[in-house]
C-alpha cells in the first residue's frame, strides 16, 4: 500500500493539503542557523518539498519510492534533485544533509532501521523531522466521513501518542496547530481518492465508499461549486541527533 500512491498522483496533488508554513519552519528551526541542506524522504508529488524550499532550506533533495510520484514533483517543482529510494535505504552519502523529513510518511517506514539509515546521512547536530496533516475528527460530519473511508494507519498512529523512533534519535519536541481548509467537493473526492485505500480496493468496494461519500457531502452542502471548510490538525514532531 505505501507505493500504492503513483496510480492516483494527480488525486493525491489536488486532494491533499499544503503544510502550514509554520510548522514546516518550526521543524528546521533547531538547524535554521545553517542554511540547511534539507532531504524530504516520501516526498510524493512534493507539496513538502515545496514548503522547505520556502521555509529557507538552501537545498532540497526529494526521495520517493514511487516514479510516478517523483514525476509529479518534478512537473510542478524545478530545479530539485530527485531519486528513487525510501528511509531504510537513502541513496545519499555519510552526513550529507543538516535535516531529513518526512510528510506523511513515517507510519510506512521501520522506525529502526529507518532511524539508523536517516542517522547515516545527518550531520552532527542534525534533525529528523516528522509532520502529518490529520483531519479533526472531533468535527462529526469528518468524523463520519473517516469512518466511510476507513482511518488510516497514521490516524491510529497519532491517536495512540505519535511516532516510535529509535537510535541514534532521543525523545520528541512536539507541536500541533489546528486550521481549517476551504474545500469543494470534487477536492473532497480527490482526497479520498488519494489514500491508500481506496487506491487499492475492489472496483466494487470503491464504489460503494464514493456512494457513501457523496450522500454525506450532498447533507454538509458540498454541492457544485460551493464550498465547506474541512479542519485539520497538524501533529509535527522534531528529533535532534545524538553526537
Amino acid at each position: 500500500m505505501s507505493r500504492s500512491f503513483g496510480a492516483e498522483a494527480d488525486a493525491y496533488q489536488t486532494g491533499r493539503p499544503e503544510y502550514p508554513a509554520e510548522a514546516v519552519a518550526w521543524l528546521l528551526e533547531p538547524v535554521a542557523d545553517r542554511s540547511p541542506r534539507v532531504a524530504d524522504v516520501g516526498a510524493g508529488t512534493g507539496k513538502l518539498t515545496r514548503a522547505v524550499l520556502a521555509a529557507g532550506a538552501s537545498e532540497v533533495v526529494a526521495i520517493d519510492p514511487d516514479p510516478d510520484m517523483l514525476a509529479s514533483l518534478r512537473a510542478a517543482t524545478t530545479g530539485v534533485p530527485t531519486h528513487e529510494g525510501t528511509a531504510e535505504a537513502l541513496p545519499l552519502p555519510d552526513a550529507s544533509v543538516d535535516a531529513v523529513v518526512l510528510g506523511q510518511a513515517w507510519h510506512w517506514v521501520d522506525p529502526e532501521s529507518g532511524s539508523a539509515e536517516i542517522g547515516r546521512v545527518l550531520t552532527p547536530g542534525g534533525v529528523l523531522g516528522l509532520i502529518w496533516n490529520i483531519r479533526d475528527s472531533s468535527v462529526p460530519w469528518v468524523g463520519r466521513m473517516g469512518e466511510i473511508m476507513h482511518n488510516s494507519n497514521a490516524e491510529i498512529m497519532i491517536a495512540d501518542g505519535g511516532p516510535v523512533v529509535a537510535a541514534p534519535f532521543g525523545e520528541p519536541e512536539r507541536r500541533d496547530w489546528s486550521w481549517s481548509r476551504t474545500i469543494t467537493r470534487d477536492g473532497l473526492f480527490a482526497m479520498a481518492r488519494s489514500r491508500s485505500y481506496l487506491i487499492t480496493a475492489s472496483d466494487e468496494d470503491r464504489a460503494a465508499v464514493e456512494a457513501e461519500l457523496g450522500v454525506l457531502f450532498d447533507e454538509i452542502g458540498a454541492v457544485g461549486e460551493q464550498t465547506v471548510e474541512l479542519p485539520y490538525i497538524t501533529s509535527a514532531f522534531r528529533y535532534r541527533r545524538a553526537d
